[in-house]
């Protein structure tokens, strides 16, 4: 497996802080001339280091501010059975993470919606509507202390 020297490490840090910034401003920041940086740059992409660009988007102000994070567990636990849920809550919208979890819940499913009564509607005429659940438990985020997306890169 392909390993990552500091500079590489650095210029990570720099697009996860700010995937705008040119090759141009990377380059002076690690102390490379711009053919050598935009190379690793692509290097990264092309090795899996980097997995997409996205715009991080202010959920108030698209009036998505309920938070719930979804603990579920499956009746059954057949490869098919994981198979067809995995399959199923993938395709739900409001469906931002999926996480197959050890512990008292199979998974935990992060949802985002408008308010509690479309968290409902979501409940009742999405998740209920998918096969095999045995239970659900749904936790309500009240406040945000720490949000990060950058990973901290040693």
């Amino acid at each position: 497996m392909e390993s990552l020297d500091k500079i590489d490490r650095h210029i990570l840090k720099l697009l996860q802080e700010n995937a705008l910034l040119s090759v141009k401003e990377i380059a002076n920041t690690v102390g490379l001339s711009v053919t050598p940086t935009y190379e690793r740059i692509k290097r990264m992409e092309k090795n899996g280091f980097i997995d997409k660009y996205v715009a991080l988007v202010n959920r108030e102000k698209v009036e998505k501010s309920l938070v719930v994070y979804c603990s579920v567990s499956l009746r059954d636990h057949s490869k098919m059975s994981l198979e067809n849920f995995n399959n199923s809550v993938s395709n739900i919208s409001e469906v931002m993470e999926i996480y197959y979890t050890s512990g008292n819940f199979d998974y935990m499913l992060k949802i985002v919606t408008k308010d509690m009564n479309t968290y409902q509607d979501f409940v009742v005429n999405k998740l209920a509507t998918i096969e095999n659940i045995a239970t659900v438990q749904s936790s309500f985020v009240l406040k945000v202390i720490k949000n990060e997306t950058a990973i901290v890169l040693d």
